[in-house]
């Protein structure tokens, strides 16, 4: 039995799903989310989720959470002490994340040779400033780290003040730039080490009391793993030293949600109506959109990569203004609807007025409606008219709006460039608590084939559900210096000068497969995908003395099986 819950910005849904028989949806429910306690949201739909089944049964839990995005836009994260190395070429202080920000002399080239030593006097200033501070986790961060980290590793041996590599005496956790990916974007991979660490003890602490209460319900023996931004899962215990790969993983559920319960093969757009936001993605010839380099955090590109999903201020639990003679919905949301007991207007009860939908308590969202148009001395069935259409036409602009920056660039999805490729959208999929009472309404809007498809209102954690785990690492080897090395491992090997592409290809999804099966996850053999493969001769004078090789390889993102039975 595998279960899946997604925690979004109104409701956390909950699903279990039995795959030993085909495929089904043995429980399901939704709670509200507490933001200011999402384990509580947590606890009780398992708590729901277990009354119908047997714990004996659950063998894994996939969870999708906001608590990383959440802390980042609300400001609750904690001072990071980030230090940097770069050398000529590139000032860091164009891209700084924050005000404990450390530029330290000393610099490797991009073939891995130490240019220029570390400056031990301003790297201990550095230290002792952000210690002054009240700085706890640091970011250690060197132009070419990717290609040696030497100067990334003794940053960290000194900011802990030890010899012992895996220990730290004076601080609580350093990220490693290289560890981040292989990418050699210094500035987005500054901005992603920072955001690992600041969020890294409150995403902790909720991993810790996760497992305290898996303990308590006596689900010990249960495998959790954590929604990433990318359409795949992590291992609750490696999310813990990559939390920052956790952001943003809602919107990747509605995407595997929409995969695991659909059959998509053409251009297609899928909306997601939550209770507090409007989910957007794209598949482009049945595949999901994805933002190749790394999403953006704020104002800083990062590293995190993620489908690409726009979201706006449109639910179901939008309220409801009057601004001159415009109606409008949204983007604020100021508790539930009315009909769930909250106190303003909102577009759920709108739909309910206009006889489209029928959720919770329909007569006091028509009492309420009737009080507020009377307010605004406007007829009661125009108001809830008006903003049905109101929410109706932003999403379709926000849709087309996306379209259009997406066709203005190289079209990439989760499999593949497709080059020169401009997405037609064909049909247009509808999820969300709102889905089926909104889909009259982006029909008349896209004029194309809307579909609604079974279980709608618990895609997301039925996408959380069935989403396997995914990861991806990129291999370096220079022939003429003997090595070969893999970052986000920290994997350094000496290779022969007969060393090839081939060979370099093999290594990498071996060690691919090592890596997954140390975190017991088995890898299917075409799971594997090598995305990226080079060879360039390096020549001195007339003669060849070696080659720089590099290989990227990943496992795809999807589902363990769709309801259409594909796996």
């Amino acid at each position: 039995m595998l279960l899946g819950i997604d925690v979004g910005g109104t409701h956390t849904d909950a699903v279990a799903m039995d795959l030993s028989q085909g495929m089904q949806v043995v429980a399901s429910c939704k709670v509200p989310t507490r933001h200011e306690d999402l384990l509580s949201s947590v606890t009780e739909a398992l708590e729901t989720i277990l009354a119908s089944i047997g714990k004996a049964s659950v063998s894994q839990l996939n969870l999708s959470t906001t608590l990383s995005t959440n802390a980042i836009v609300q400001g609750k994260t904690e001072d990071v002490g980030v230090i940097v190395t770069s050398g000529p070429g590139i000032d860091p202080h164009n891209f700084m994340p924050c005000k404990d920000f450390h530029v330290i002399d000393g610099s490797i080239d991009h073939r891995g040779n130490e240019v220029r030593a570390l400056s031990n006097r301003q790297l201990s200033k550095a230290i002792d400033s952000c210690r002054d501070n009240g700085v706890r986790v640091f970011a250690s961060v060197g132009k070419f780290s990717t290609r040696n980290p030497r100067h990334e590793n003794f940053i960290r041996r000194m900011v802990c003040n030890c010899k012992d590599i895996d220990v730290c005496d004076h601080a609580d956790f350093v990220t490693l730039g290289h560890q981040l990916g292989g990418a050699l974007n210094f500035p987005r991979r500054v901005a992603t080490a920072y955001f690992n660490c600041a969020v890294w003890r409150l995403y902790n602490d909720f991993a810790t009391a996760v497992e305290k209460a898996l303990a308590d319900m006596g689900l010990s023996h249960v495998k959790v793993n954590i929604l990433k931004a990318d359409g795949g899962t992590m291992p609750l215990s490696q999310s813990r030293t990559m939390p920052v790969q956790s952001i943003f993983s809602g919107p990747a559920a509605s995407v595997m949600g929409i995969i695991a319960l659909t059959d998509i093969f053409h251009d297609s757009v899928i909306l997601d109506i939550g209770g507090t936001t409007t989910d957007i993605a794209v598949f482009a010839d049945g595949a999901p959109l994805i933002e190749r380099e790394g999403i953006s955090i704020g104002s800083h590109p990062t590293l995190v990569t993620a489908l690409k999903v726009h979201s706006i201020g449109i639910g179901g639990d939008s309220a409801i203004s009057i601004v001159g003679d415009n109606v409008r919905v949204g983007p604020t949301r100021l508790g539930p609807s009315v009909c769930m007991g909250g106190e303003q207007v909102t577009l759920t009860d709108a739909l309910n007025c206009t006889g489209i939908a029928e959720v919770g308590d329909v007569a006091a969202s028509k009492k309420a409606m009737a009080t507020y148009a009377d307010r605004h001395s406007i007829p009661a069935d125009t108001l809830a008219k008006k903003a049905v259409a109101y929410a109706a036409d932003a999403i379709h602009s926000a849709t087309r709006g996306l379209i259009d920056e997406i066709n203005s660039k190289p079209v990439y999805t989760i499999h593949e460039l497709l080059d020169a490729k401009k997405v037609v959208p064909k049909k247009i999929y509808l999820m969300g608590g709102p889905a089926k009472a909104m889909k009259m309404e982006m029909f008349q809007r896209f004029q194309l084939s809307t579909e609604v498809p079974e279980n709608y209102d618990v895609a997301n954690a039925i996408g959380a559900a069935l989403t396997r785990t995914t990861w991806e690492l990129e291999l370096f080897a220079d022939t003429q210096r003997h090595v070969m090395f893999i970052p986000t491992l920290s994997y350094r090997e000496n290779v022969p000068t007969s060393y090839d592409q081939s060979d370099a290809e093999k290594d990498a999804v071996n060690q691919l497969s090592m890596q997954l099966d140390s975190m017991g996850v088995f890898l299917q053999p075409e799971d594997a995908q090598i995305t990226h493969t080079s060879s360039f001769n390096m020549v001195e004078g007339y003669e060849q003395v070696g080659k720089n090789i590099r290989v990227k390889c990943q496992v795809r993102p999807g589902v363990v099986k769709t309801f259409a039975g594909r796996k």
